[in-house]
Order: C-alpha cells, then sequence, then structure tokens
C-alpha cells in the first residue's frame, strides 16, 4: 500500500500540468496565499505545500513571484507581509513594471466606457495612467486630474487638461492638499476613473497616504460615475487610509485573475463588474 507522503506526491506531479492548463488556477492559488499571509503575518512553505496539496517547489515559486510583486516578503521557509505593512506606499516607478499587461487591458476597456466631449477626472496612479494614455484616441475630451505625469502624457492633445493644483506627492507625482481638494469641490465629472491600494468589501477602498485619500474622496463626490481601475491583486487587501465604502463605486474593471469567490461578492453588493 503506498503510504501518505507517496500520495501527496502523486498529487503534486499531476497539478502543475492543471495549473499550465488554466491561469485562474494559478492566480486564484497564490490570492489564497496572500490572503492567508494578511491574517497570520506570515505563510510556510511546508504548510502550505500539505494544506494545498501541491509541491514545495512550486510554493517557493508562488513566494517568489509574490515577493517580485511586493506582496510578501521570503524568508527562510516561508513568506513574511512586507514590513511595512499597510503604509507600504511604494513609488510611481517601482510600481510601473507591475501587472503591466492587466493595465493595459484594464485601460483598454476603461476607454471604452468614455464618450466624445465628456468630462474624464483621473487620479494618479500607473493603471490611471494606461487609461490616460488609452484616451488618446479621443479628440473632444475635458480631464481633470491630480497627477502631473498624466496632465504630461495629454500635453499634445487637443484636450482641455486642468490640474487640481495642491503641495507634490513626489513618490507620485500627485497633488494633494486643501487647494486639489477645494479645487474638486467646484468641479463636475462624468466619469471618475479610480486606482487604488486596497479593495475590501468590509472595509472599503484603501490607500496608504491620508492626503491622498482625501482627494480620491472628493473626487468620488464630484463624479457622476465612479469606476475603479485597478488589477485583481489588489482586491481582500487593505492599506493605511479608507477612501470610501464599496457601494460608492458604481462599475470595477480589473483583471481576470480576480477569485470567483470575490466577484460574486462584488456583483451581490450592487457593483458592475468586466473582467478583462
Amino acid at each position: 500500500m503506498p503510504s501518505k507522503k507517496t500520495s501527496v506526491e502523486a498529487r503534486s506531479v499531476m497539478l502543475p500540468g492543471a495549473e499550465r492548463g488554466s491561469e485562474m488556477l494559478i492566480e486564484e492559488r497564490r490570492q489564497y496565499i496572500v490572503g492567508l499571509a494578511q491574517k497570520h503575518g506570515r505563510v510556510l512553505v511546508e504548510e502550505l505545500s500539505d494544506s494545498l496539496g501541491i509541491s514545495r517547489i512550486t510554493i517557493r515559486k508562488d513566494l517568489d513571484h509574490l515577493q517580485s510583486q511586493g506582496l510578501l516578503q521570503r524568508t527562510h521557509g516561508g513568506a513574511l507581509l512586507p514590513s511595512n505593512g499597510a503604509i507600504s506606499d511604494p513609488s510611481l516607478r517601482e510600481k510601473e513594471g507591475r501587472h503591466s499587461q492587466e493595465k493595459l487591458r484594464i485601460a483598454t476597456a476603461a476607454a471604452n466606457l468614455v464618450q466624445e466631449g465628456q468630462c474624464i477626472l483621473l487620479d494618479s496612479g500607473t493603471t490611471t495612467t494606461a487609461v490616460a494614455k488609452a484616451l488618446r484616441r479621443f479628440s473632444r475630451l475635458t480631464i481633470i486630474t491630480n497627477a502631473v505625469n498624466v496632465a504630461s502624457e495629454l500635453r499634445d492633445t487637443d484636450f482641455e487638461v486642468l490640474l487640481t493644483g495642491g503641495s507634490l506627492r513626489k513618490n507620485s507625482f500627485s497633488l494633494v492638499g486643501p487647494l486639489a481638494e477645494d479645487m474638486l469641490h467646484e468641479m463636475y465629472a462624468d466619469i471618475l476613473f479610480l486606482g487604488v491600494d486596497g479593495f475590501d468589501l468590509e472595509v472599503g477602498l484603501t490607500t496608504p497616504n491620508v492626503m491622498e485619500s482625501r482627494v480620491n474622496r472628493a473626487m468620488v463626490k464630484a463624479s457622476s460615475l465612479v469606476v475603479a481601475v485597478c488589477d485583481s491583486t489588489k482586491f481582500n487587501r487593505r492599506s493605511l487610509s479608507k477612501i470610501v465604502d464599496a457601494t460608492a463605486i458604481h462599475h470595477i474593471i480589473t483583471d481576470s485573475g480576480l477569485p470567483s469567490a470575490t466577484a460574486d461578492a462584488l456583483r451581490s453588493a450592487g457593483i458592475n463588474l468586466t473582467l478583462v
């Protein structure tokens, strides 16, 4: 009779073929690992291998990938949450290479919601920068943004581009503070495309910077349609400062790596969901 260890090894040999056949399975597993790390503060290779029934080599590859995305910090035998946890605030340059293909697909879908002549509000961030690039196919838009790099991206278009003013956050090239908030209180936009660092159905949308969250909140109030644009790794995560409740969002555009349970919960909350 084969031992229990042999049985586990047999399953772990077969599973990588299934992983190759479905990218969704890989992303769902990695989301699950991140969720465990957020709940317990750490994950161990041996425990993950036993509980998921897959090889330790596969688990190590998952942890290495999650570390490359800035979601976990590898240690001997496992991984920890990044040392600065909820206050992690990577620079725009650090974010640029993460999930670049997903951001391009999200941006294309976002541009498909826009009509010629509308007023569009763009938050700062790499995903919203991708949206700005996708909007270049239009000829008549008014763009309001607190992102200096977004305004620069659109400098050679015929758009009316309005910067909010405010204090420059060099980490994100965004403008924050009372000047930005006051300007937004006087504005009205047809659509807001909002990027976030964390999207949790219980807590809401979050970001690492308190001043940024206040500007984002003013953006939500100034907009008729609020569309969150973020890759699937941002879900079931919480950052330092709350922007708004999840129910303040009308539409979410994210990639197909979103776990099906999360997608169902979002739809049940009455939020339109586009997976790309």
